[in-house]
Order: C-alpha cells, then sequence, then structure tokens
C-alpha cells in the first residue's frame, strides 16, 4: 500500500495541512487504514478505492477514529490523482454523502476546488458555550458577538466561537482533557475559531483537534465549508462572495483556503497542495 504525503492549502510542504494519501485502497481492511492512519501521524490519512471512471469512495482517518468527511486530505487527494492522471472533474464518496471535486492548473500548480454537502448551521446552547470557554480558558468578554456562536456542519460539526481580538487568537492555550472530553460527548470534529479582520472578508481561523490525538489541525477545509455556511445562513454575507481564511500562522505552517459562497448548495473551498519529501509507504 502506497501512502503519499501531501501539505494541503499551501504551495509550501512545511505550510499548510499535512495529509496522508492512499490512491488504492481496495481490499484495504478498516483495521489496517486505522493503523497507517495512527502511524503516518498526520490529522487525517485519505483512503480512496475506485468506482470506476472518476468516481471513489473514500474514508478518511484520524489517528485515533475514522471521521465522516476531512476537507484538507480532500483536496490532497485530488491533487495527487490530477498529477498522476491529469486534471478534471471527480467525485468522492465519503460518509457525509458525495462531494465533487474538480482540478486545474493555476500558474504551473494544480489547485483543487471541492464542492461540501448541503451546510446547516445550529444553535449552540448557552451550557455548551459556557463549557467551550472554560476549555479554551476563554471569558465572554473575549468574544466578537457580531459572529454569534453556532455549530456549523459541511460534512462534520464544528462549533464556531469568533473573538474580538487577533492576538487572544494567537495566544490560544487550552485544556487538552476536558475539550477533547466535551467534544466527544458532542461528536465535534473540530473547534472552529475565528477572527475576523477589518473589510469582513478575511478572516483568521484556529482548529484545535483533540478527538484525533492532535492538538492542532494547521488548515480545515471542511471547517471552512461549515463556516462559509454559517456566513450565509445567518446573513453575515451576501452570496455570492468570496472570502480567505488564513490558518496555521501561529503553529508556523501557513496555509490559504478561499471559500465561494453561492445563493445556495454546497460551499466551495480550493487550494494548492504539494509533495512532501519523503512520500512513499510508512
Amino acid at each position: 500500500m502506497e501512502v503519499l504525503r501531501y501539505a494541503a492549502f499551501s504551495a509550501s510542504p512545511d505550510g499548510g495541512n499535512p495529509a496522508g494519501v492512499v490512491l488504492d485502497a481496495a481490499g484495504v481492511p478498516e483495521d489496517l487504514m486505522l493503523a497507517t492512519a495512527a502511524q503516518v501521524g498526520y490529522s487525517e490519512t485519505a483512503f480512496l478505492t475506485a468506482r470506476g471512471g472518476s468516481e471513489f469512495d473514500v474514508r478518511y482517518f484520524s489517528p485515533r477514529a475514522e471521521v465522516s468527511f476531512c476537507g484538507h486530505a480532500t483536496v490532497a487527494s485530488a491533487v495527487a490523482y490530477a498529477q498522476r492522471r491529469g486534471t478534471g472533474e471527480l467525485l468522492f464518496h465519503t460518509k457525509a454523502g458525495a462531494v465533487a471535486v474538480r482540478t486545474a492548473d493555476a500558474g504551473g500548480q494544480i489547485r483543487a476546488t471541492l464542492i461540501s454537502v448541503t451546510p446547516r448551521t445550529v444553535a449552540l446552547p448557552e451550557t455548551g458555550l459556557r463549557a467551550l470557554l472554560a476549555a479554551l480558558r476563554w471569558h465572554a468578554s473575549d468574544l466578537d458577538l457580531a459572529l454569534p456562536p453556532r455549530v456549523a456542519y459541511a460534512g462534520a460539526w464544528h462549533p464556531v466561537i469568533a473573538v474580538a481580538d487577533r492576538a487572544r487568537l494567537a495566544g490560544l492555550d487550552y485544556n487538552f482533557d476536558a475539550l477533547a472530553a466535551l467534544m466527544a460527548a458532542h461528536d465535534w470534529t473540530t473547534v472552529d475559531l475565528i477572527y475576523r479582520a477589518p473589510g469582513g472578508h478575511t478572516f483568521w481561523s484556529r482548529n484545535p483537534f483533540p478527538p484525533g490525538g492532535v492538538v492542532e489541525d494547521p488548515a480545515t477545509g471542511a471547517a471552512a465549508a461549515a463556516f462559509g455556511g454559517y456566513l450565509r445562513e445567518l446573513g453575515l454575507i451576501s452570496p455570492p462572495a468570496q472570502i480567505t481564511i488564513h490558518q496555521g500562522d501561529d503553529m508556523g505552517r501557513p496555509g490559504v483556503l478561499r471559500v465561494d459562497i453561492p445563493q445556495a448548495g454546497g460551499i466551495e473551498v480550493s487550494g494548492t497542495a504539494v509533495p512532501i519529501p519523503g512520500s512513499g509507504t510508512p
């Protein structure tokens, strides 16, 4: 089984979010997928099984568990496939639903764009918010209430918590065990922590990911799609619109996610991906 390693949402292998990619996982049992993801050690590894043509069944595993959908591993997989078979349209059948992906040459680099499943946004109960703030070691006074706390979905569930001060985001120091237990109890994949820059279309994000055994996800495509749906559903942006999310800078792995928000339907998340030196079997 060949395991490729790519950095997604970056033009450099030192930036973005590393993902494992298995382009041919036919016949690989679930326990071996999980063991491989644990050995690779990235936040997710994607396992593709061809259905025929340009359609694939895709499963995503963190080092600890399977997740329903992963945006950065989708982008990494699409770019890896395009570098071997050429750019074009793909359809990934995930546990969250069908996700269309297209790849194209963008000035010598391959850019992948995924179209999420239909997003949803639900209320975050006050008790859940208080528990989240306690685990994050934040206070209600830190929040930017123009972006109200909610739980958003575009293939996986993510609480959206916005702060008014960029420095508060940069100084993140959370209680790993407390946040892990809270997220496991609510089936939250990551927590999408947001700062909105002046102008309203540029955001900075951090995504703790303790359920996956990872302190933080450097670039989270699923959360970016969920956040795009959140902005649309709450009327915080006028679609069609495009936003830019910077993530990973505070970890030393800067990445850029472009999010296109149509008037209806799935959210588009785009980025480049590059191989990480040393790709091969783990």
